[in-house]
């Protein structure tokens, strides 16, 4: 009985594959392992078939194998086993399917090649004929223009050989036979087509008899092989055929396509195969104002900005897309480019701000705007508050008034009354002029113990310019010494008239102290604006004045405004001069809130987006937009007079300031003040201190607390910052001290202007000032070693000392001027020499020194000067 009693060996089954594997063990020892391996048998299902065919047998008898639950997985039931057959049938058709679509694509992928490679040897095979003909032509044409060459040359000689009786006609006629070959040929040459001849033509060409050279034959194909392989590409510039790298080597050698061009085409292939063009062009109706840059230009149009810059090029002008052109060319440039231009202003947007006319039946009767005017410390304020019964002179620094201030005062009688009481401080002239330009009637007030003064003078000017009735009050008539004549005699100098003295100007005598003549004050301001009948439209958007502007540290930019038309409302949206805002609070004369202020009224408007000038105009708008807008526009208009102001100077003119200016001191400060106008007035006051030599430069001015921003700028211009009203704060405090920053404080103005005034005094070069003192006469003239020229002279008038000045006259005539180097008397040196005595003198490097000279001696004297 064999050992595997009939039983196959334990093993892989199948063919089984041989091989060794080398085992490793410990010490360095090792075995060799011979294995067999089978791969696993792989059940594919039969294709479906007809019945009776053998493949519908075969699939029958594997189906009924599958089936057999002897021969199925374990775990798997018929339906499972069902559904495996199915899907094995399903990708087998599908495999089926796309191998049959794989062929037809190769298919007709191949016809495509051979269609295209067919049409390009067709264009090569007619390209050579029509070079051949074209060859063959002109090979015709010089044969026959040598032809006729041959027998024109042929005639002459035998009409020469008849002239002269000779018989040499053969030899002159084969030579230009001899050399027609030669012209067909030279011109064959030129006529010759840039593409060499091919193996057919050389073989074609060869004489009878001759067999070509197989070297020549074969450049001829090497050179036929490489044409082909240049032209063998397709119509959208892809290679075709072998491509061996004598090929790649001797290719075209530029660059190639990058990746992103190939992206672009294949989309525009795309789209374009989805039948996506191009959108139509949009033409649009272009804004266009009276300067714009090239860009914004580009921007309205939606054009390319280089497509914009190359059509001004091309109309001659060289520019970036940053320059600005004027509003003709870029209309040239929108029609060229098939937009209409639609002209516009940049003022345009001053139109939202509505000036139409009041109808008379909206218009209601207003309070009068009555302006206190006239000459510092005549009573202003003092008779404002004796009608307000207020006390407002007791808060003022100073007891002068340095603000414009804005009150509403009602009369026993019911009527209201508008005051403004303006400084009369000199330097506070804009305020003045500003409170003469909003107001209806001005009231002079004049002291009877002063009469007319330089401010009274200004005032006058002030009113006459704004065309303002005028009512003379003539104040302190309680004073002892008080003349109130003798202030309506002054006023005649000025052409003002009073009432008294048959004038038309009324005049009232009052007494700010004792009350005397405040009732006749004020039926004298009713009566005068009964006459005026002032009246104005409440019901529309508010216009008015910015009396006064200041920055709050804890309220922000705030504006007293006085309205003169319409009503202005809590959340009103309006622009001020180049600042615009939303009116977040009103709040009156006596510091309550309230929610809106009619015409004639000064209220304090909160809300806005800086500190406006004092002097511009309030106008309310409809929307945010507007607003902001109209203040871009006025800022930028500004800005732009600013730049042309400083465009217009021209180089002369800089370098003729700049040579004055290096003779001038200056002394550079920063201003910071509580409101606009005292900050303007400090500024007109500095302006005017100083000489040809000296003068105050303000650097920077505004309003509001000092900051550190303030004291940045000081420390990099080397100058103080003076503080008006107005104090540091607590970082900026440290910040100066540390860095060295001088601030200085005022509340009253003529403080300021004197200190400043004093500290340019101090840049001012001090007045040198000569005394004589004595005159010498030279005796003789001696010559002593180590010191040089010596002169032996007398004084004859004054002193002679040691450390003064010395001038030497000769014929009257000043020849030198120096100082002296040694004074003896004998043979010591002595400090002076008096007149009647002789000594001895020598100068300071000079040495010219003659007998009858004379000696001037003085002293120089330095006096410090002042500003007037």
């Amino acid at each position: 009985m064999s050992d595997t009693d009939g039983k196959k060996p334990l093993g892989l089954g199948g063919a089984p594959r041989s091989g060794q594997v080398k085992q490793s063990f410990s010490h360095g020892r090792t075995k060799s392992v011979v294995v067999e391996t089978k791969r696993k048998r792989v059940v594919v299902p039969v294709a479906a078939a007809k019945p009776g065919t053998p493949g519908a047998a075969a699939a029958s008898g594997s189906a009924a194998h599958l089936g057999d639950p002897s021969k199925r997985p374990a775990g798997i039931s018929d339906a499972e086993m069902e559904r495996r057959l199915a899907a094995l049938r399903v990708a087998k058709a599908r495999e089926a399917e796309d191998a049959a679509r794989r062929a037809e694509d190769d298919k007709a992928r191949d016809e495509e090649r051979a269609r295209k490679r067919e049409e390009a040897e067709t264009k090569e095979r007619e390209e050579r004929e029509r070079v051949a003909a074209a060859k063959a032509k002109a090979d015709e044409e010089e044969r026959l223009r040598a032809e006729a060459a041959a027998e024109a040359v042929a005639k002459a000689a035998a009409r020469k050989a008849d002239v002269l009786g000779t018989s040499r006609r053969q030899p002159v006629a084969e030579k230009p036979a001899e050399a027609a070959p030669a012209a067909r040929g030279e011109r064959a040459d030129r006529n010759a087509p840039a593409a060499p001849p091919t193996a057919a033509e050389t073989a074609a060409r060869a004489p009878m008899g001759a067999k070509p050279a197989l070297a020549v034959r074969k450049v001829d194909r090497d050179r036929e092989e490489r044409e082909r392989n240049a032209k063998a590409k397709t119509d959208d510039g892809r290679r075709t055929g072998k491509l061996t790298l004598n090929d790649a080597l001797a290719g075209e050698g530029g660059r190639t396509r990058s990746m992103a061009a190939m992206k672009r085409k294949q989309e525009k292939a795309r789209a374009k195969a989805l039948g996506v063009g191009k959108p139509e062009k949009q033409f649009r109706d272009v804004q266009l104002p009276e300067t714009i840059t090239v860009s914004e230009l580009a921007n309205r149009m939606t054009e390319r900005a280089a497509d914009v810059v190359k059509s001004l090029m091309k109309m001659g002008m060289m520019v970036t897309m940053n320059q600005a052109i004027d509003a003709d060319t870029a209309e040239l440039v929108i029609e060229e480019f098939g937009h209409k231009a639609v002209r516009v202003s940049d003022a345009d947007v001053e139109q939202a701000i509505e000036v139409v006319a009041d109808a008379d039946e909206n218009r209601i009767t207003r309070p009068p705007i009555v302006t206190i005017m006239g000459h510092v410390d005549h009573g202003k304020t003092s008779l404002l508050d004796a009608i307000r019964k207020a006390n407002v002179v007791s808060g003022e620094a100073g007891g002068i008034t340095q603000h414009i201030g804005a009150y509403q005062v009602t009369t026993e009688g019911g009527q209201v009354l508008t005051f403004l009481d303006t400084p009369g401080h000199a330097a506070f002239t804009s305020m003045r002029s500003r409170g003469a330009q909003v107001t209806d009637i001005v009231v002079l007030v004049v002291a009877a113990d002063d009469a007319v003064m330089p401010q009274t003078i200004e005032a006058i000017a002030h009113a006459k310019a704004a065309k303002v009735p005028m009512i003379v009050a003539i104040n302190k008539v309680d004073k002892y010494g008080a003349d109130p004549m003798k202030v309506r005699t002054d006023l005649l100098q000025h052409e003002i008239v009073v009432e008294q003295m048959s004038g038309d100007v009324q005049d009232v005598e009052v007494s700010a102290k004792t009350g005397q003549g405040i009732d006749a004050l004020l039926e004298a301001i009713a009566l005068q604006a009964e006459i005026l009948e002032l009246r104005a439209n409440p019901n529309r958007a508010a216009a008015g004045a910015v009396i006064e502007a200041k920055l709050d540290v804890g309220r922000g930019p705030i504006a007293t405004v006085l309205v003169q038309n319409g009503t202005l409302r809590k959340g009103d949206i309006f622009v001020v001069g180049e600042q615009w805002g939303k009116v977040r609070a009103l709040i009156n004369d006596k510091g309550e809130r309230i929610d809106e202020a009619g015409p004639s009224v000064p209220v304090e408007v909160l809300g806005l987006s800086g500190t406006p000038s004092a002097g511009d105009t309030l106008n309310v708008v409809e929307t945010e937009a507007q607003a902001r807008e109209i203040a871009t526009y006025r800022e930028n208009v500004t800005k732009d007079k600013r730049a042309a102001a400083g465009a217009a100077t021209t180089l002369e003119q800089l370098m003729a300031k700049a040579k004055a200016d290096q003779s001038v001191a200056e002394l550079p400060v920063l201003v910071k003040a509580d409101v606009q106008g005292s900050a303007e007035a400090i500024v007109q006051a500095l302006e005017k201190v100083g000489n040809e030599e000296v003068r105050v430069r303000v650097l920077s001015y505004g309003v509001g607390a000092i900051t550190d921003t303030d004291v940045m700028l000081a420390e990099a211009s080397k100058c103080p910052i003076i503080g008006f009203n107005v104090r540091a704060n607590a970082s900026a405090r440290n910040s100066a001290h540390q860095k060295g920053v001088e601030i200085r404080y005022y509340s009253i103005i003529y403080d300021l202007v004197d200190d400043i005034k004093a500290a340019a005094s101090g840049l001012l070069k001090a007045e040198i000032r000569e005394t004589f003192i004595g005159y010498a006469t030279i005796k003789e003239v001696f010559k002593v070693t180590g010191i040089g020229q010596v002169a032996g002279c007398i004084v004859t008038e004054g002193v002679a000392r040691r450390s003064a000045g010395v001038r030497l006259l000769r014929d009257n005539v000043v020849i030198h001027e120096g100082t002296l180097k040694t004074l003896k008397r004998y043979k010591d040196e002595v400090k002076e020499v008096i007149s009647g005595q002789e000594c001895g003198m020598a100068f300071e490097r000079y040495d010219d020194i003659r007998a009858g000279d004379v000696i001037e001696i003085f002293e120089r004297e330095e006096i410090q000067r002042t500003l007037a």
